[in-house]
C-alpha cells in the first residue's frame, strides 16, 4: 500500500514537473512552431522581408553588437584591471560604485542624454552662446553610435564582475610568482592577467549582447531598425504574426549561440578556478600607482560611473525639477502600485516555481529533469519581444480552433498573460539564485533526513526551507526588480488601464515630455540600487570576514 502510494505521489511530482517546464519553454516552441505553417503567403512574405526590412535589420544589429562589445570589454576589463591589481586612492570605493550603472535601465539613460545632447539641449546652447557657434555641434545622439553608447555605459559592469572575479580568484598569486621571476608588469598583465579573465570577459559580453538584442525601449525612442523594433512593427504595425515569429526566430537562433557561448566561458572559468588555488599569496599586494598613473586610473574608474550613472541622475533630476506642469501623483501613485504588485507576485511565483523544479531536479537528477532545467533557463535570455509573439501565436490558433473560446480575454484582458510572460523571462533568474542556494547543502543531510523518516515534500519544509531562506530571499528580490524594469513585454500585455512605472517613463518620453517622465524613471533606478548594494555587499564580504579567521 505505502509503495503504491509513494508511487502514485512520485508521478503526480513528475507530471506537475512537466506540466511547469512545458508552461515556461511554451513561447519557445510556439515560436519554433510557427515554421510548421509554411505555404505560399509565408515564402512570398519572407521573400519580400528578405528584399526590404531584412537587410537593414540584421546590419544595424549586428553594428549595434559589434560597438557594444568592443565598449563593454574596453570599460569592463580596464576598470577590473585597475581595481584588482593596482592601489590608488578610492580603490576600495570604486570597487563597488563601478557597479552602480547596473541600476540604471538602458531606456533611462537615453532619455537623459537625448534631452542633454540634442539640439536644443543645455549643453549645445551652452556652448553656442559661449563661442558663438551656429548649428548642431555634433551628430544626432538618436542614432547607432547613440544606442551603442548607451549600452556600453549600462551594461559594462557584466564584463567588471566577471572579470574582477576571475582576476581576483587567480591573477594575484600567478602575477607574484611572475614577478619574482623579474617579469615586468606589462608582461605579467599581457601574458598572465589577460589570459586568464579572457573566459570571464566571453561570458560578460555575451551576457552585454543579450541585453542588448532584448532591449526595446532605446532601439524604439531612437527609432533605430533592430531585429526587436522589427518584431513588433511586423506584429503590430504590420499585423502579420507569421512574420513577426519568423523575425522571432531569428533572434532567438542568435540569442541561442550567444547563451551557448556564455556558458561554455562560465565552464573554462570553473575549470581554471578548479586547477588553481584560490588562496592568494600574502606577499601578493596590488601594485601601487604613483603620479600621473594614479590619476589616470582615477579617471579611468571615475567616468563609466560619472556617466553611466551620477550624470544620467542628475539629468533626470533638473527635468523634474524645472518641470513647470502639475505632477499627476494620484496617477504616479496608480502606476507605481501596479509595478509593485506585479513585481510582488511574479516574485514569489518565480521563487515557488523556481523552489519545485531544483527541488525534483535535486531528488531525481535525470536526463529530462536536467533537460527541462536547461530549456526553463533559457527564458531569460528570451528577449521580451520573443516571449510576446511566443504566447499571442498559440492564442491566435486557439481563436481560429475554438472562436468562441475566452482564451483571449484571460491572457490580454487581465494580469494573467503579463505574470505569465514574466514568469517566463524571470523564473530562470530565480532558479540559478535557487540552485546556487542548493549547491551549497551537502547531500548528506538528505540522507540522514530519510533515514530520519523525512522524505518527499517534507523534506524540502523541513531542511531545505531553512537553509534556502538567504537565498529565496535574494531571488524574490532579484525577480522583482527585473519586472520592475521591464518593458517591451508590458507594452504589448498590459491590461487596460494599468500601466507601469516602465511603460509610463517610455510613453512619456517619447512624447518629448521629459519632465513628466523623470518621476517614474527615478523611480525606477531606486529599485535598481536593491540588487547592486546586495552585490557590493557580496564582493565585500569576503574581505571583511578574513580577519575572523584564526
Amino acid at each position: 500500500m505505502l509503495t503504491t502510494l509513494a508511487r502514485r505521489l512520485s508521478g503526480l511530482a513528475s507530471l506537475i514537473f512537466a506540466l511547469l517546464a512545458l508552461a515556461l519553454a511554451l513561447p519557445v516552441l510556439a515560436v519554433l512552431g510557427s515554421w510548421l505553417q509554411w505555404s505560399g503567403e509565408s515564402a512570398s512574405i519572407l521573400r519580400e522581408m528578405a528584399g526590404t526590412v531584412l537587410p537593414d535589420y540584421a546590419l544595424t544589429t549586428l553594428g549595434l553588437c559589434l560597438m557594444v562589445a568592443v565598449g563593454v570589454t574596453v570599460l569592463g576589463l580596464a576598470t577590473a584591471v585597475l581595481v584588482t591589481l593596482f592601489d590608488f586612492p578610492g580603490r576600495g570605493v570604486f570597487e563597488w560604485l563601478l557597479l552602480l550603472p547596473l541600476a540604471m535601465p538602458a531606456y533611462v539613460v537615453a532619455y537623459a542624454y537625448t534631452d542633454f545632447l540634442q539640439f536644443s539641449g543645455p549643453l549645445q546652447v551652452a556652448l553656442r552662446e559661449a563661442l558663438g557657434l551656429q548649428g548642431r555641434l555634433w551628430p544626432d545622439v538618436r542614432s547607432v553610435w547613440g544606442a551603442a553608447l548607451v549600452f556600453t555605459l549600462s551594461l559594462y559592469p557584466y564584463v567588471y564582475l566577471l572579470a574582477r572575479t576571475a582576476l581576483v580568484e587567480r591573477a594575484s598569486g600567478l602575477m607574484e610568482a611572475a614577478r619574482l621571476l623579474g617579469a615586468p608588469l606589462s608582461r605579467r598583465i599581457r601574458e598572465i592577467a589577460l589570459p586568464l579573465a579572457r573566459p570571464a570577459v566571453a561570458a560578460g559580453v555575451a551576457l552585454a549582447l543579450m541585453e542588448t538584442l532584448a532591449d526595446f525601449g532605446v532601439s524604439s525612442y531612437f527609432g533605430i531598425q533592430t531585429f526587436t523594433a522589427g518584431i513588433y512593427k511586423a506584429w503590430l504595425s504590420m499585423d502579420n504574426r507569421i512574420a513577426a515569429a519568423q523575425l522571432a526566430t531569428l533572434l532567438l537562433a542568435v540569442v541561442v549561440v550567444l547563451l551557448q557561448l556564455e556558458q561554455s566561458a562560465q565552464r573554462r572559468m570553473r575549470f581554471h578556478q578548479g586547477r588553481g588555488s584560490r588562496q592568494g599569496s600574502a606577499e601578493a599586494q596590488p601594485v601601487r600607482l604613483h603620479g600621473m598613473r594614479r590619476v589616470l586610473a582615477w579617471t579611468v574608474c571615475s567616468v563609466p560611473v560619472l556617466l553611466g550613472f551620477v550624470l544620467p541622475v542628475l539629468i533626470m533630476l533638473r527635468a523634474f525639477v524645472g518641470e513647470t506642469t502639475e505632477m499627476p501623483w494620484e496617477r504616479f501613485g496608480q502606476w507605481a502600485w501596479t509595478s509593485l504588485r506585479l513585481g510582488a507576485i511574479t516574485a514569489v511565483l518565480a521563487v515557488g516555481v523556481a523552489l519545485a523544479l531544483a527541488f525534483s531536479v535535486r531528488s531525481r537528477a535525470d536526463r529530462i529533469s536536467r533537460g527541462a532545467i536547461q530549456l526553463v533557463g533559457l527564458g531569460y535570455a528570451i528577449p521580451g519581444a520573443v516571449v510576446v509573439v511566443g504566447l499571442l501565436l498559440p492564442l491566435g490558433w486557439v481563436q481560429q480552433v475554438w472562436p468562441a473560446s475566452s482564451a483571449g480575454a484571460w491572457i490580454t484582458a487581465t494580469s494573467l498573460g503579463l505574470v505569465w510572460a514574466y514568469l517566463v523571462r524571470f523564473c530562470a533568474v530565480a532558479l540559478q539564485s535557487v540552485q546556487s542556494g542548493y549547491a551549497r547543502i551537502p547531500s548528506s543531510l538528505d540522507d540522514s533526513a530519510r533515514m530520519l523518516g523525512v522524505t518527499g515534500w517534507g523534506l524540502m519544509r523541513r531542511v531545505h526551507a531553512p537553509l534556502l531562506q538567504r537565498t529565496t530571499i535574494a531571488a524574490a528580490l532579484l525577480v522583482f526588480v527585473d519586472v520592475m524594469k521591464e518593458l517591451p513585454a508590458t507594452m504589448v500585455l498590459r491590461p487596460f488601464n494599468s500601466d507601469t512605472l516602465a511603460v509610463v517613463a517610455y510613453q512619456l518620453a517619447r512624447d518629448e515630455r521629459l519632465g513628466e517622465a523623470a518621476l517614474p524613471s527615478l523611480a525606477l533606478v531606486l529599485v535598481g540600487l536593491i540588487p547592486v548594494i546586495l552585490l557590493s555587499r557580496t564582493l565585500r564580504q569576503p574581505a571583511a570576514a578574513a580577519p575572523n579567521k584564526t
